[in-house]
């Protein structure tokens, strides 16, 4: 007898998956789908790594591994990451997450004990867009996007620099609110993440001073985050495979860095 292959998830399947294992799902919604995981090996063990995953964001949240404890998992980490073999798409995404936010974890800075820092704010960018990209402010659409968080704007880059904003989440960093848009040009993307007020501890890194402000620069083993401060606020833009200078000038757009 020919064993059927496992039809594969719909977005909508995972989107809800990911919305399960990290909190966000919609409570209506919550006992339909515990019910498919249940009868579904094969969404239970997707569910499972999507866990692991937030797992891991939610750890590094919370603290810095001891310098011991960060040098057995690199060690570990190609050797793990080799025995592992994702289905290309959803499960590849969950892994890649991971490894993400435990790069972040183990390389930025953090912040005052028991507050949050400029590395978690970093990590809210890997969980992924839960929502389309917004629409141009009517008022000033070339310049300016829609969203906004406590009354600064996120900017237009489409219109002048090329990125077209494709997705967007909300989150809370401890007490504040945090809005991440991401963007994309051709094959490349970053995420631009804004924190509310008051504005976190910075990195112990060098301060920058570019078009009279002062940024930070990050280069973490591939994936670049750039921070600056916006009218008590805190922004961070962070990306994998996008130069430096790249990064720079988006954080350097007059948009990206007025509050109305």
């Amino acid at each position: 007898m020919v064993k059927r292959e496992q039809p594969y998830p719909s977005p909508t399947q995972l989107s809800e998956l990911s919305a399960l294992a990290d909190g966000s799902l919609d409570p209506s919604r919550r006992e339909a789908v515990e019910q498919s995981i249940a009868g579904s090996p094969h969404l239970r063990t997707l569910y499972e790594r999507e866990r692991a995953a937030v797992e891991v964001l939610q750890h590094a949240a919370t603290e810095r591994a001891p310098a011991r404890l960060r040098m057995h998992i690199g060690s570990q980490r190609v050797s793990r990451v080799a025995r592992v073999r994702w289905k290309p798409g959803y499960g590849a995404l969950a892994g890649a997450l991971a490894a993400a936010a435990l790069a972040l974890a183990l390389l930025l800075p953090g912040g005052t004990p028991g507050s949050p820092s400029v590395s978690q704010a970093a990590q809210l960018a890997l969980r992924g867009p839960s929502g389309p990209g917004p629409a141009v402010d009517p008022g000033d659409p070339r310049m300016k996007l829609a969203q906004r968080i406590q009354g600064l704007y996120f900017p237009n880059w489409s219109s002048t620099l090329g990125w077209q904003p494709v997705g967007v989440r909300s989150d809370r960093l401890g007490r504040r609110p945090a809005v991440t848009v991401y963007y994309q040009r051709g094959a490349l993307s970053v995420a631009y993440t804004i924190i509310g007020t008051p504005a976190l501890a910075r990195p112990s890194v060098p301060l920058t001073h570019l078009g009279g402000f002062a940024l930070q620069k990050l280069s973490l083993r591939g994936r670049i985050v750039v921070t600056w401060r916006r009218a008590g606020h805190t922004c961070v833009i962070s990306a994998a495979g996008v130069p430096m200078r790249v990064l720079e000038k988006l954080a350097d757009w007059p948009t990206a860095r007025i509050t109305g």
